[in-house]
């Protein structure tokens, strides 16, 4: 069959291919204020780059394409300059000097992080009326306090087209009818694996299960930081908690406002019970040495219990003696050996996510010491992390096959491009269906997709899993529930009306 291409005055000739679901979805959101739900690696930057190519050419004003992360932001900026007929497509991050980005924020097409854009609206350095249209890329993050929703509410009051991106909406309620009301949502465009125009461009990707026993050495660590957390439940029992047995950090945090406003006495179990129940998880999910680097940034700290603890807590200061002890031994995670057999007999590219810093270091030393070609994918926080330039580099090293396995945590989950990744491992469960079905769509674009998901037996992995599979459900029947109510609440006015 003949490729087609898409034809515009703009859009450079022959470069971008011709998909009915794609013109669809980008004529949809030219119209009213749309957010796209399209799965990963299906081409939502090709659906923007068809909006985009419509506004230039019919509307004044110029584009502002948000993304959250250096790396993406700069992704879409190298695909919007490699096909557009215009010359001035900009990027501006953080890292660009104040006297640079005046300078950068007069351009036709801008692409950008959020936090500096909020930051330079508020500086007045650019203005919301200089542009017709502002795309968000991963719109799911327009929750609470982020960016996003601060940039939002500064283009309130003008004419701006909103176009929001996504590979998934949360799957709980109140999240997607906050994205929808904060972004002026009208009409949701949404595309699923399973829907007619979009299946004879998606690869299938296997999944399978692996879970692994924890040696005995972890498992006697583990057994004294649950004894330690045990205490802490009945000590808050008795203070008139009303807490269940299923121990959980999300319950914890939620009585922690009602702790801080009505029952002060709760107050130090109860932030010590959190940070024992964060240990705990760190431990099971990525093992001896990730645990230890957690009780030493939480030592140092000056916080509500911490001294007491360290220093008075027999069940608690035992699990970290055990822990120094298998450290000595060498025992980490058996994760680790799995992962050595998981990988050792690809011939392709592999991903590997883990949601921990501390993590990542770990898994990379692992895979350096049994002569694995690997590299890590970390983002800027404060003086740690990688700068954009490293994060770049190392994304394209990894294209390029310098890297055979890439260790990435959050950064790595949105948006990443890189077409030949075959398997995707995740090192630990996300408790969330949005990162878990980004993390899955970076694997099976060109070819058959493998994913693994590695599970400590009779550990939070177990319980994570569980979760994740009810909010992935969840999250698939999402957009058409949002969509119904936005039909329901328009009557005779648009979407963007009925919420007022």
């Amino acid at each position: 069959m003949v490729s087609q291409y898409i034809e515009h005055k703009l859009i450079k000739k022959d470069s971008i291919e011709y998909r009915e679901y794609q013109i669809n979805l980008a004529n949809q959101a030219i119209r009213e204020n749309c957010l796209v739900v399209l799965p990963t690696g299906l081409g939502k930057t090709t659906v923007a780059l068809q909006v985009i190519a419509d506004f230039l050419s019919k509307r004044e004003g110029g584009v502002l394409f948000l993304a959250p992360t250096r790396v993406l932001a700069h992704q879409h900026y190298e695909f919007l300059k490699n096909n557009l007929k215009i010359d001035d497509v900009v990027l501006i991050t953080g890292e660009d000097l104040l006297v640079k980005r005046k300078k950068l924020w007069i351009n036709s097409v801008i692409c950008a992080t959020p936090e500096i854009t909020k930051n330079d609206l508020d500086r007045q350095i650019v203005s919301p009326d200089q542009f017709s249209l502002l795309i968000i890329d991963e719109a799911h993050r327009t929750i609470g306090d982020y960016a996003y929703s601060g940039i939002s509410e500064r283009f309130r009051n003008t004419n701006v087209r909103i176009v929001g991106m996504t590979a998934t909406l949360p799957s709980e309620k109140d999240k997607a009818t906050e994205i929808l009301q904060t972004l002026r949502i009208s009409s949701i465009a949404q595309r699923t694996e399973e829907s007619p125009d979009v299946k004879p461009y998606v690869q299938q990707t296997e999944t399978q299960w692996i879970t692994v026993e924890l040696p005995p050495e972890m498992k006697e660590v583990q057994s004294y930081l649950k004894a330690a957390l045990d205490s802490r439940y009945q000590e808050l029992k008795r203070l008139g908690l009303n807490l269940s047995e299923n121990k959980s950090l999300s319950q914890l945090l939620r009585v922690r406002e009602f702790v801080i406003r009505q029952n002060r006495r709760a107050a130090k179990p109860l932030f010590t019970a959190i940070r024992i129940t964060h240990a705990l998880n760190v431990f099971e999910s990525h093992g001896v040495t990730s645990f230890l680097r957690f009780c030493q940034r939480t030592q140092e700290k000056k916080g509500v219990g911490i001294r007491d603890l360290f220093e008075n807590d027999l069940n608690f200061a035992k699990a970290v003696r055990l822990a120094k002890a298998a450290q000595a031994k060498g025992i980490e995670h058996s994760k680790i050996l799995k992962l050595k057999e998981i990988l050792g007999p690809i011939s392709g590219k592999a991903l590997v996510f883990t949601s921990y810093r501390d993590s990542v270091e770990i898994i990379y030393q692992k895979l350096i010491e049994m002569g694995i070609a690997a590299g890590f994918l970390i983002g800027k926080a404060g003086e740690t992390g990688l700068k954009q330039k490293k994060q770049i580099e190392t994304v394209q090293k990894f294209r390029d096959g310098v890297y055979k396995v890439l260790i990435a945590t959050r950064v790595g989950e949105e948006g990443l491009d890189i077409s030949e990744v075959n398997l995707v491992v995740f090192f630990d469960n996300v408790p969330s269906s949005i990162r878990y079905i980004q993390r899955k769509g970076r694997t099976g674009r060109k070819s058959l997709g493998r994913l693994v998901v590695l599970i400590a037996k009779d550990t939070s992995d177990e319980t994570y899993y569980w979760i994740g599979k009810r909010k992935v459900t969840a999250a698939k029947n999402m957009g058409e529930k949002m969509s119904k109510i936005l039909e329901r609440q328009s009557g005779d006015k648009t979407g963007l009306d009925a919420y007022f």
